[in-house]
């Protein structure tokens, strides 16, 4: 089932909104506002985001800004004010779509429906290696049957070890693959990320422990891990 978060404080539009997305057999939670929004999607991973540009604590442009630090998440924004600067602000930020209120629930959950074919859906397209699961259509990694909450680099670094099953990346080769958009990253970066991977992964399964560390050499996933 795709999992969708609601970031809505208008309590009738959320309902609707809500009700509209289970109806349709899709999961749907809510948060009221941004913070604990950004706190649950650190945690949580989600097929796609429904932000009201208008809340009370932070506004749906600077969630969405702090969000695509570490997600890439499709997002729809939700607004009623639809000049097209805001619109062109919301797209270069990095959402996905926008639709001005009032709106029909049933037009949203279409568009939310075209952003899950365009990832692959929830259920499509996951490659199983082991204990992970990989959507890279969606950008997302599961391990042990629970879903990771990476940030982008996080996501890209253990992909390219899955990828790699028991082959030993070096630093300089990760950095090549995983940091290709920052030139300028020093190569201990990628000790700090595995370190940060290894600590996500033992919280969801603290007796397996996938990554290895090759002295002098750099890291692998145990084969069949």
């Amino acid at each position: 089932m795709a999992r969708i978060l609601v970031v809505e404080d208008e309590g009738t539009i959320a309902d609707a909104v809500l009700y509209a997305l289970r109806a349709e057999g899709l999961g749907a939670e809510h948060c009221l506002l941004g913070q604990p929004a950004l706190d649950l999607l650190r945690k949580q991973a989600f097929d796609v985001v429904i932000l009201d540009v208008g809340l009370p604590d932070i506004t749906g442009f600077d969630l969405c800004r702090q969000l695509r630090a570490f997600s890439d998440v499709p997002v729809i924004f939700l607004t009623a004010r639809g000049s097209e600067i805001d619109r062109v602000v919301g797209l270069e930020l990095g959402a996905d779509d926008y639709v001005v209120k009032p709106f029909s629930p049933r037009e949203l959950v279409a568009r939310v429906r075209a952003r899950l074919r365009r990832v692959g859906g929830s259920t499509q397209g996951w490659r199983q290696v082991g204990e992970f699961a990989v959507d890279a259509a969606g950008q997302r990694i599961q391990f042990h049957g629970q879903p990771l909450p990476l940030t982008r680099y996080e996501y890209r670094l253990l992909k390219a070890l899955i990828d790699r099953n028991g082959a030993i990346l070096s630093r300089e080769k990760l950095m090549e693959d995983v940091w290709r958009d920052a030139p300028d990253t020093v190569d201990r970066t990628v000790d700090t990320h595995i370190k940060t991977l290894r600590a996500k992964l033992h919280a969801l399964a603290p007796d397996l422990d996938p990554i290895q560390t090759h002295r002098g050499l750099g890291y692998s996933v145990k084969p069949e891990s």
